[in-house]
């Protein structure tokens, strides 16, 4: 089987369901930013020597794929994201408690694995954004699950930050 179909050769793609839309469509661009965040993560989890991180992106990978199929039209629950919600921010706590007090802005680097996580939460935020774009051009700003999705990358660039600070602080360089 070829992995090319020619059916994107006009500039449109298939939507979960059969609905073709421009490739430009603010859906398509909220579900494919989820996709390069997932794609980011990958690299982080490729240069990290830390199990505990890698089995933790894996999870996360596999709710961006949720995330996704549910931003390109299906019917999909999205509840066991919330718990993850909560996950973050327990972790977001424990290792903040473990950190020097953050005094001012910090530059993104401190080593690999430092700068592909603050990497990953800049594509994160923009991600937020493209699908609240997405949203409120479409009038599901005020879904549930969009609301769920929003809340879940907020928390997840909150996490990515922290978890870049934390890595930096492990090799002792100055952010």
């Amino acid at each position: 089987m070829s992995i090319y179909t020619r059916t994107g050769d006009d500039g449109t793609t298939t939507l979960f369901g059969g609905k073709r839309v421009l490739k430009s469509d603010s859906q398509v661009e909220a579900y494919g930013s989820i996709d390069e965040l997932s794609s980011v993560l990958g690299m982080v989890i490729s240069t990290s020597n830390k199990n505990g991180k890698v089995l933790i992106f894996g999870i996360i990978q596999k709710d961006l794929y949720l995330i996704m199929s549910f931003l390109a039209g299906a019917k999909i629950h999205l509840s066991v994201i919330n718990d993850h919600i909560k996950l973050f921010e327990q972790e977001i706590d424990r290792i903040t408690l473990g950190l020097p007090k953050l005094k001012r802005f910090i530059l993104p680097r401190g080593g690999v694995v430092a700068t592909f996580l603050h990497f990953s939460r800049t594509v994160c935020r923009r991600s937020e954004r493209v699908v609240v774009f997405y949203a409120q051009k479409s009038t599901l700003l005020k879904n549930p699950n969009v609301l769920l999705i929003v809340k879940y990358l907020n928390r997840l660039s909150d996490f990515l930050f922290i978890l870049a600070r934390q890595s930096s602080n492990e090799h002792e360089v100055v952010v």
